[in-house]
């Protein structure tokens, strides 16, 4: 008996070779220029094998961001809910705004606008995940007495975030660190945040 392989199975090393391939030739060419081809003889794999797993260059692409963001961004709870903040959005915005990663993310946004099914994979896999972590750190500082118990969590995620993207969707340069350490004052100073919790 013959037994077929699963085509939904991705071997690891071929995964990586992929991801890695596509970044390098989006810092290397810019976004617009890669194609599936391209990312397909780089990583040394078939056309096919990156369709089987991957509908778009855009969604190989983001898978990358994805992997990098969530790995190198924590939200840390350290008790100091200011300082906690600040340390994730520098983080993110470091990496979201220097190469192989920047390139990545402002293509992916550009893209978003024209491929349905990326702008939901951006708001299922990325934005959707990355703001519930967000309101997880904010609840966390609600049940240390830390921000009032009404305060709106989704609203606060919004002022904290929308800035950043607000950037990076103009090409604005990106907040420096102490711009970061004032927003997130700002913010919670709107929520009524006690530094001193319960």
């Amino acid at each position: 008996m013959i037994v077929t392989p699963n085509p939904q199975r991705r071997s690891e090393k071929s995964r990586q070779a992929i991801l890695s391939a596509a970044l390098e030739l989006c810092t290397e060419k810019g976004y617009g220029r890669v194609t599936m081809e391209s990312i397909a003889a780089r990583a040394g794999v078939s056309k096919k094998t990156i369709y089987r797993w991957w509908h778009s260059k855009g969604a190989v692409l983001l898978e990358a961001v994805i992997e990098a963001l969530v790995s190198v961004t924590p939200f840390p709870d350290t008790g100091d809910l200011e300082a906690d903040l600040r340390t994730h959005m520098v983080g993110a915005v470091r990496l979201l705004t220097s190469p192989p990663f920047g390139p990545a993310y402002t293509g992916i946004l550009a893209e978003m606008y024209h491929d349905d099914s990326l702008a939901r994979a951006v708001n299922d896999q990325l934005v959707g995940p990355r703001a519930e972590a967000a309101r997880d750190r904010l609840r966390s500082a609600q049940k240390q007495g830390r921000l009032p118990m009404d305060a709106d969590l989704d609203l606060a995620v919004e002022m904290l975030y929308g800035p950043l993207y607000y950037r990076n969707a103009l090409r604005k340069p990106p907040h420096t660190v102490e711009r970061h350490a004032l927003l997130a004052e700002h913010v919670l100073r709107a929520l009524g945040h006690n530094q001193n919790g319960l």
